[in-house]
């Protein structure tokens, strides 16, 4: 499902809506610092990209502070946002304490993401676990070096190391995989994000890095990803009922593409 993005200044001003109720749920004393990653430092916002927010605490939460927490952003995010449409919240905090030193896998204090809003809506409360996703996500911050609040982002966390940034991009294939058929667009654009992030050691754009693909591909797998491409950039989520027999053999081809770089 698409939304409408609004203006161009549109997703900054959300990520900042995002870091006051953090604050203003917390405390200030417990926010360190937020940054922005994701599309933002990739490029710029896409269409239909989430706006995309990491939060760097002092301390430990509380279960009570992450549900009252999850009820403001249900508020502000996504098209079943109480407050109206407005593009998707991803939200990341980690304890700075938690994350450098770094160490892997690195701890995720609490996650909000568009795709778990049924279970937060039924009551769930997001809680602390470990979290391999970080790395690729402070890798970015790191990258993009957005502060939306306190210091940089090169100022509070240690580079990650290459091997655990393959390693934690690696990981997520198979959960990858296992959602083809029910999100085939970001499902192959991450992957070829995954493959050009092993072979070039650098972490772009979803479409930047299908378009790096691409001529890389055997032409009989270039069409799924050119479909999922244009439909990114044209804020679109078209049907792949037909067309998923050929996204499949292309997602089978690109993963073993991905385990023969990682092994490499």
């Amino acid at each position: 499902m698409s939304h409408a993005p609004g203006p161009p200044d549109a997703g900054a001003a959300q990520a900042h809506d995002v870091v006051r109720i953090v604050r203003e749920t917390l405390g200030d004393e417990a926010v360190r610092a937020a940054c922005a990653h994701g599309s933002a430092v990739l490029g710029g916002l896409r269409p239909t990209s989430d706006v995309d927010v990491l939060v760097v605490l002092t301390r430990h939460t509380t279960e009570a502070e992450r549900r009252a927490l999850t009820d403001g952003l249900l508020a502000v995010s996504g098209v079943r946002a109480y407050r109206g449409p407005a593009r998707p919240v991803e939200l990341s905090l980690v304890v700075h304490a938690d994350v450098r030193p770094w160490r892997y896998p690195p701890v995720c204090e609490y996650l909000y993401g568009e795709w778990l809003r049924d279970d937060f809506e039924a009551g769930l409360t997001p809680a602390p676990a470990p979290c391999p996703d970080l790395a690729p996500l402070l890798t970015m911050a790191r990258n993009g070096d957005v502060s939306l609040y306190g210091p940089r982002p090169s100022e509070l966390f240690d580079p990650v190391p290459e091997a655990d940034l393959r390693a934690a991009i690696v990981e997520g294939v198979p959960g990858l995989l296992a959602d083809l058929d029910g999100d085939t667009r970001n499902v192959l654009l991450t992957l070829a994000r995954i493959h050009t992030t092993l072979r070039t050691g650098r972490i772009l754009s979803k479409d930047e890095a299908a378009a790096l693909l691409l001529p890389r591909l055997p032409t009989e797998h270039r069409a799924p990803l050119e479909a999922a491409r244009a439909q990114y950039l044209a804020g679109e989520y078209g049907s792949w009922a037909d067309r998923l027999p050929a996204a499949r053999a292309h997602a089978e081809y690109v993963a073993a593409g991905i385990k023969g770089a990682y092994s490499a």
